[in-house]
């Protein structure tokens, strides 16, 4: 898919957009739950108003997409209303989904943008192990295995010591943040390989799986509103606390999820990971300017490895069969010259 013909600049757009989305996103949590000034809104209730929106933008593209009302109908009808094991069977993610989005305000409640920025780039090796036993494919490359042990490297630098924030005031705690973070990547693997599975066993578009997972989401999330601030949400009201900042994290959040799709359809594996390089480096000059985060020489150390990392992990496989067979015919002509 990422090798359909389109112009450079598109591409260009779509690493530029994917780019300043993902560190705009942690940069702006972060400063929404420990500078922004006001009553701190419930990150429970974000989440689900998250959902709420990824729903409303995946019902505009299937329109586009149907290209009418009448197909759109038909449509919802055939694929949601009367395919209730369907649904059931996308709830699965969105339940892992509102965990992973619930692990994200934690962890950036506790940890600075930049530490948690690298620190997620551990979802790679978490999915590629997901893909092994959930899709049975194999990490063949050795250039594959070596990335992956240097990402983990490189996060243990960065966790080792630790940049620490001077203008952050308020208490943190670092482990809950980490375990926030492992909790996250678990669940985005996990998650995003069982939805790849899904996808690939039929037909049924993009845009409708989508909105299943979000209207299961929906439920999931009202729930989890329910369990955790219940009471303080009745007392106080579901959009307490909400600023413009507050309103910029949910949008960045929904167009990002959304957003990706686009990015693995016309962008390639190499372009992804400096993408994911050059968030951490824009996540890391924002945390110096805005939380006064100080550099470390461990942490600079270790998102350098990450940054490295991720460009080896997206390096193109060899094709090795053409070798091969390459090497054998070269063999057979050699042993009739022989002969």
């Amino acid at each position: 898919m990422a090798n359909e013909n389109v112009s450079v600049v598109f591409k260009l757009y779509c690493l530029t957009v994917m780019t300043l989305v993902a560190a705009a996103y942690t940069v702006a949590l972060r400063y929404t739950r420990t500078i922004s000034s006001g009553d701190l809104y419930f990150s429970t209730t974000a989440v689900c108003i998250t959902e709420v929106f990824k729903l409303i933008l995946s019902l505009g593209m299937l329109t586009k997409e149907t290209g009418s009302l009448v197909k759109l109908k038909s449509t919802i009808e055939e694929h949601i209303i009367f395919s209730p094991k369907e649904l059931l069977k996308l709830s699965v993610p969105s339940v892992v989904y509102a965990i992973q989005n619930n692990m994200a305000f934690v962890a950036l409640s506790n940890l600075d943008a930049a530490v948690y920025q690298v620190t997620y780039q551990l979802k790679i090796p978490c999915t590629a192990l997901c893909t092994v036993l959930m899709l049975n494919r194999s990490l063949s490359r050795l250039g594959t295995r070596f990335s992956v042990f240097m990402l983990c490297g490189g996060v243990t630098l960065v966790q080792w010591r630790p940049a620490e924030a001077t203008k952050v005031q308020i208490e943190q705690n670092p482990f809950m943040g980490f375990v926030a973070i492992a909790v996250a990547v678990l669940c985005s693997g996990f998650a995003g390989v069982y939805f790849e599975k899904v996808l690939k066993s039929s037909d049924t578009s993009l845009w409708v799986r989508n909105i299943q997972m979000y209207l299961s989401g929906i439920v999931v999330t009202l729930i989890g509103v329910y369990v955790t601030d219940g009471d303080k949400v009745l007392e106080k009201g579901f959009f307490f606390g909400y600023t413009p900042w507050v309103c910029f994290v949910v949008f960045l959040s929904s167009v990002g999820g959304l957003y990706t799709s686009v990015v693995v359809k016309y962008t390639d594996n190499i372009m992804k990971g400096f993408s994911a390089a050059a968030a951490i480096v824009l996540s890391t000059i924002a945390s110096v300017l805005l939380f006064g985060l100080q550099i470390t020489f461990a942490f600079a150390s270790g998102a350098i490895l990450v940054c490295i990392s991720i460009y080896l992990y997206g390096l193109p496989k060899q094709d090795t069969s053409r070798v091969s067979r390459l090497d054998a015919s070269a063999e057979s002509k050699q042993k009739l010259i022989s002969v």
